[in-house]
């Protein structure tokens, strides 16, 4: 984000746009998802918006792009961070500049790659079997998210000997645009599209619609202080890096591979010792978060298979562990390819991408849903209808265009993966007909 905006005051307007945008989207998408909370998720509702096919598709995204890119890039972190801690061993450089179609390079950062496919195929297995690491240890993964987070703006604002002349000061290839000029509105969003990532999973809120008592109320007001909560913690962490450290120096830890922000700035103010115990944070952190979103994701492939829209071993559950393991290993498999075809940045923005896509059709559902469902029970109505929804959509349409033209890379890759399962999706109806 400090690359692209090349200013602190503009790195921190993204973030909030990207909140204030988030928040829209829980306040318009969670009147869909509290009306049919009981129906099983995205794939379930869209059949009832929609169609079938639709619904397919947004399935095979997520097998392709959305969910397993996440897996892919939260495992990349974990390896990230250890390399920090001990650094990985690297292919020669006549073989990392090997590339395909341009833009693929399969053989560059190996031993970070390696290692997140050991991660991801580990985690995975754990899963297969049917071993949990329980609900405390996910309660207690997210204590030290929220410490570790505490503990960077604390002491980088107390003991970082940080300047107001940093947070004021534009990097050295800023130039200053017009707030219509192309090239800044392009920047913007592609600042922004790294903010929607540290903002992902907001969609999963408005599932509890159903369950929240006097739901009118206590829905839209949980979603705006929740939102506002993450906005106030992903601005404050922010800040603290650009008071820290001058954005040039920020910028050029982004050519550094496998750098991380947190690390760079809490060795800054406490030498290695802090570099070292911000690592260690952030390797538990990531083996959590990469635990839970491999073991959620199979459950809507297995759904897919029962109605005979996806590979048919997805559908049977294991006789002895009663998991989707079939599931599992398709998606290790797509997730694999995924972390050896491109790096963070290039799976974040794709997944970003291809999400968008579908909350945007979310939201254009909350229209068409009082259309077609007028008499409906709806336990939460969309704050600000038709305006906020509105907005919402258009922005997501917006999103989608600009990505086009300032990464058109990504977006092609989130596209054509999407697009892929057209095919999957005529043959297997044929077959289960």
């Amino acid at each position: 984000m400090s690359e692209v905006l090349q200013s602190p005051m503009l790195v921190l307007l993204a973030w909030v746009l990207a909140g204030v945008l988030t928040l829209f989207g829980t306040l318009s998408n969670a009147e869909v998802a509290s009306m049919l909370a009981d129906s099983g998720g995205e794939f379930v509702y869209y059949k009832k918006i929609y169609n079938r096919f639709f619904a397919f598709i947004y399935g095979w995204a997520s097998f392709t792009a959305i969910r397993s890119a996440s897996i892919a890039s939260i495992a990349y972190v974990f390896s990230q961070s250890f390399n920090s801690l001990v650094p990985l061993p690297t292919l020669p450089a006549d073989w990392s500049s090997i590339s395909a179609f341009g833009f693929l390079t399969p053989f560059d950062n190996f031993g970070v790659k390696m290692l997140t496919i050991a991660l991801v195929i580990g985690l995975s297995y754990i899963n297969y079997i049917g071993l949990k690491l329980g609900e405390n240890f996910s309660k207690m993964i997210l204590y030290i998210v929220l410490t570790s987070l505490f503990m960077i703006i604390v002491l980088g604002l107390t003991m970082g000997d940080g300047s107001w002349t940093n947070i004021q000061s534009n990097g050295s290839s800023y130039t200053p645009h017009d707030w219509t000029d192309s090239i800044f509105i392009r920047s913007m969003f592609a600042a922004m599209l790294s903010a929607f990532w540290g903002y992902e999973g907001w969609s999963t809120i408005g599932y509890l619609g159903g369950e929240i008592k006097n739901a009118q109320r206590n829905l839209p007001l949980a979603l705006v202080l929740g939102v506002l909560a993450i906005m106030a913690i992903y601005l404050g962490v922010n800040f603290t890096y650009l008071y820290v450290m001058p954005i040039d120096l920020l910028v050029d830890n982004q050519h550094s591979q496998n750098s991380i922000a947190a690390v760079v700035v809490m060795t800054h103010i406490l030498g290695p010792g802090g570099g070292l115990v911000i690592s260690l944070l952030i390797l538990l952190t990531t083996l959590g978060c990469t635990n839970t979103t491999i073991l959620a994701a199979p459950r809507l492939y297995y759904a897919m298979a029962k109605e005979g829209l996806f590979f048919k071993s997805s559908g049977d559950l294991h006789l002895v562990h009663n998991t989707p393991s079939k599931a599992f290993i398709s998606q290790a498999v797509v997730v694999c390819l995924l972390i050896i075809s491109g790096s963070f940045d290039q799976l974040t923005d794709m997944l970003i991408f291809a999400s968008f896509i579908f909350y945007g059709a979310t939201a254009l559902g909350v229209f068409i849903l009082r259309k077609k469902m007028p008499d409906a029970p709806r336990p939460y109505k969309a704050w600000g209808y038709p305006i906020v929804p509105a907005i919402f959509i258009l922005f997501c349409v917006a999103l989608l265009i600009v990505t086009f033209a300032a990464k058109p890379r990504e977006a092609l890759m989130g596209l054509v993966l999407m697009l892929l399962g057209i095919p999957f999706y005529f043959y297997w109806r044929k077959v289960n007909r």
